[in-house]
C-alpha cells in the first residue's frame, strides 16, 4: 500500500513539474520615451534640419509659381469680365487654355515635391526604426528586463524604469546618420493565380 501511495505521489509530482516549468517569468518592465528619441537623436536632428530646408525650398517655389501665375490669371479674369457674358474670341480662349495648362503643371510640380518630402520622411522613420528596436532590446537585456513599454502608454512609472538615455546613446552609436532619399519603390510582381 505504501508503494502504491509513493508511486501515486511520484506520478503526481512528474505531472505537476512540467506545468510549473511552463510558467512565464515575472515581468520586469522598462519604459522608453520614443517621442524624445525621435526628437533628440543625432541623426534625427540632422534629418529634421535638412527636411525643414527642403520644405522651405518647396514653399519658396510655390510662392514663385503663384507670383508668375497670378498676374496672368488676373488679366484673363479682367478680359472675361469685360465681355459681360459674351463668348470669348479665339485668342482669349487660347490664353485661358494655356493658363490652365501652366496652372495644372505648377500644381503637379508642387504635389510631386510634397510627395517627395513625405516619402523622405517615411524613409527616415524607417531607418530610425530599424536601429531603434535593436537598441531598445540591447538596453532592455542589459537591465534584465523582459518588457519595454513606451512612456506614452503608461499611466505612471518610477524613474528607475526609464531607459531612454541609454537607448538614445545606443541609437546614436548605431545610427550616426540617415539617408535623406525617398522610400525605395517596391515593385509588386503579380504572379498568375492558380499555378
Amino acid at each position: 500500500m505504501k508503494t502504491r501511495i509513493a508511486a501515486a505521489l511520484i506520478a503526481a509530482s512528474t505531472i505537476a513539474m512540467p506545468a510549473l516549468a511552463q510558467r512565464a517569468p515575472a515581468a520586469v518592465v522598462v519604459v522608453v520615451d520614443t517621442d524624445r528619441i525621435y526628437r533628440d537623436c543625432n541623426a534625427c536632428r540632422t534629418a529634421q534640419t535638412q527636411l525643414q530646408s527642403q520644405v522651405q525650398t518647396l514653399r519658396t517655389r510655390q510662392q514663385t509659381l503663384e507670383g508668375q501665375l497670378r498676374p496672368e490669371g488676373q488679366s484673363i479674369q479682367t478680359a472675361v469680365n469685360a465681355l459681360a457674358g459674351k463668348q470669348p474670341d479665339a485668342a482669349l480662349t487660347n490664353r485661358v487654355k494655356a493658363f490652365e495648362q501652366r496652372q495644372d503643371a505648377a500644381n503637379q510640380e508642387l504635389a510631386k515635391g510634397q510627395q517627395n518630402i513625405q516619402s523622405i520622411q517615411a524613409n527616415v522613420v524607417r531607418q530610425i526604426n530599424e536601429k531603434l528596436r535593436p537598441a531598445i532590446n540591447t538596453v532592455m537585456t542589459q537591465k534584465g528586463a523582459n518588457i519595454a513599454v513606451d512612456v506614452g502608454s503608461t499611466l505612471a512609472h518610477g524613474t528607475g524604469t526609464d531607459i531612454t538615455n541609454e537607448v538614445l546613446a545606443a541609437l546614436n552609436t548605431a545610427l550616426p546618420a540617415v539617408s535623406l532619399t525617398p522610400m525605395p519603390q517596391q515593385q509588386t510582381q503579380q504572379t498568375p493565380q492558380g499555378r
